[in-house]
């Protein structure tokens, strides 16, 4: 999940709209994903979309050796759910930027000569009453079909993308995924290597929240935080995560590490390096410590609402969502005390690739010293 807030650099040509007659992109049956274009590059090229509540984000990949090689990214805060908490719908503005971002990436899709894609849409196209409306005319205009998956599916896909990123020697994580509309939060055992390819998550569980950073921000108020709106932010998310935490946590955190992808988990990361711009290469995978989580939190809400559109890790698209994400992460720190947190810039694209790669035989489906496990999607 990225921290970026603007368009990822990369390949957007101007073609002409898909025509309705041709085979629409994205899935049409349980099976087989056909995009209905075919590559000219000697082999399958792969595409995962995630339309959240907040970004609209797109990755284009290759197989290689035991993993894939991005060949292009697309990345743009589109605030698809910006009101849907009060009003049940999606506004037209909103849909008028999404269907801006989706013709980007329908374009780069068609570009690149992708032969295999899987499009999803999360929480906000789950809860507006007009999701289904909204899907279809994305179909229609774009011919690209979205697929809405549950929160089970969402848990899983980002577990896939992040499990790589899990100390071999720790004897599991605490993942958590921040969104814009709904966070989940999954209990990861020590994953078993595979023969060939990334490793495979192994869930003993997993939760998800009906707050994301846009519907907790739209609740309390996100410009001027206090701390006591702080608090009742943390408080709220707190009261949620309890039985998850009852269940998952106290003695069986030992020699366990948190993991953490997101917009917020990024820019919290980037803040602690000093960044002047934002970098994945530094960010991803990059360790903090409770102390060194405690100094950036501290930072960040002594910060007025215009420091934070001036921090280049933040900016003007986050400024008024990073405190509500921050009280997300700081009521699962609670919860789950680790001492250390690795950050995650990857998440449920990544896990939408390795999972299509997976199933395509790319990599061979054993494993090393066990058998695999992963919550059903």
């Amino acid at each position: 999940m990225s921290g970026e807030a603007g368009d990822t650099p990369g390949l957007d040509p101007i073609v002409d709209r898909v025509p309705l007659a041709r085979s629409p992109w994205g899935r049409r049956s349980s099976e087989r994903l056909d995009v209905g274009f075919a590559s000219d590059r000697g082999g399958p090229t792969y595409a995962a979309l995630d339309l959240g509540t907040n970004n609209c984000r797109l990755l284009v990949a290759r197989p290689a050796g035991d993993g894939f090689r991005v060949v292009d990214a697309f990345s743009r805060i589109i605030r698809l759910g910006e009101g849907v908490s009060a009003s049940g719908r999606i506004s037209e503005a909103a849909i008028e930027r999404a269907m801006e971002a989706l013709e980007i990436c329908r374009n780069k899709m068609k570009n690149r000569g992708v032969t295999r894609a899987r499009l999803i849409a999360t929480e906000a196209c789950r809860t507006a009453i007009n999701g289904d409306e909204f899907l279809t005319r994305v179909t229609q205009e774009l011919g690209l079909v979205l697929e809405v998956i549950d929160r089970e599916t969402e848990a899983t896909l980002a577990a896939t993308g992040c499990t790589p990123l899990m100390d071999p020697q720790a004897s599991g994580v605490v993942l958590f995924d921040i969104g814009g509309g709904s966070s989940e939060l999954v209990r990861l055992d020590r994953s078993h290597a595979t023969r060939r390819g990334p490793p495979l998550p192994q869930i003993r569980g997993w939760i998800s929240l009906p707050h994301g950073v846009v519907t907790l921000a739209e609740r309390h108020g996100g410009l001027d935080v206090s701390r006591d709106i702080y608090e009742a932010m943390v408080g709220e998310v707190a009261a949620l995560i309890a039985p998850f935490a009852q269940e998952h946590g106290g003695e069986g955190l030992r020699g366990i590490h948190m993991l953490g992808t997101s917009g917020t988990v990024t820019t919290i990361a980037g803040v602690h390096l000093n960044l002047k711009r934002y970098d994945r290469n530094r960010v991803d995978g990059c360790w903090m410590n409770a102390q060194e989580i405690n100094v950036v939190l501290e930072k960040l809400l002594a910060m007025t609402y215009e420091d934070r559109v001036a921090s280049p890790c933040i900016g003007a698209e986050r400024a008024d969502l990073v405190l509500a994400g921050c009280a997300i992460l700081e009521a699962i720190r609670r919860a789950f005390p680790c001492p250390r947190l690795r950050v995650a810039d990857r998440g449920l694209r990544e896990g939408m690739l390795v999972q299509m790669m997976r199933d395509d035989g790319v990599w061979d489906d054993g494993t090393l010293g066990g058998r695999n496990q992963t919550a059903s999607s």
